[in-house]
């Protein structure tokens, strides 16, 4: 996680991934930490990272506590200060990585190479190993400067997935527009999930 907007995002993602039985590297940048505490009220401290996940993911898009259940036995946090934690390195084993939400900075820091966090240099690693990067850019408008970093990700093998919910789902709830756009991100990194109602080709009610 980096400190654009969309913390929401995060935790559909977060949700979805452990139920479909994967484990979880997590990061969440020092940036990412003020826009937790600014949209959900909870801050996250390394040394209370369960608890304070735990409060985060059971809650809904509209913030209500007790929305959703969630056994986050496959998560393992790491220190975005920790640039010798596991992910760090290309032999640590992993299918790939996800940067949700994604912040400009994020992506300029990871298209330069700059790795001056454990985000960027994870994911420094997941491109230069070949792996599946998934970069969900939540920001608008656009600058020439951002789309070019963008363009850098494309060509370097990233999928560049922008938070831009669709609306042919059926949405009645914010939610549903939040875990469309979770949905869309798993698409990219190929674990299956039941987020949202995929398009069959039928408009209304296919007359």
């Amino acid at each position: 996680m980096s400190g654009a907007s969309g913390t929401p995002y995060a935790a559909a993602v977060l949700r979805a991934l452990l139920a479909a039985g994967e484990s979880v590297d997590l990061v969440v940048s020092r940036a990412s930490r003020l826009t937790l505490l600014d949209e959900t009220g909870i801050p996250f401290r390394d040394a209370h990272w369960q608890a304070d996940l735990r409060e985060w993911l059971s809650r809904g898009a509209d913030g209500k506590p007790g929305t959703f259940e969630v056994d986050i036995a496959g998560v393992r946090h790491w220190s975005a200060g920790d640039l010798a934690a596991g992910p760090s390195s290309g032999s640590y084993p992993v299918k790939g990585m996800l940067i949700v939400p994604a912040s400009t900075a994020c992506v300029a820091g990871v298209a330069l190479g700059l790795s001056k966090d454990l985000l960027q240099r994870a994911a420094g690693v997941t491109l230069k190993e070949r792996r599946k990067l998934v970069v969900a850019v939540r920001e608008t408008p656009l600058n020439g400067q951002t789309l070019r970093h963008l363009v850098a990700l494309d060509d370097a093998g990233a999928s560049v997935v922008p938070a831009s919910p669709g609306f042919y789902a059926g949405a009645t709830h914010i939610q549903d527009l939040v875990d469309f756009v979770a949905g869309r991100v798993l698409d990219a990194a190929g674990v299956e999930h039941g987020l949202y109602r995929r398009w069959k080709g039928e408009l209304g009610n296919g007359t």
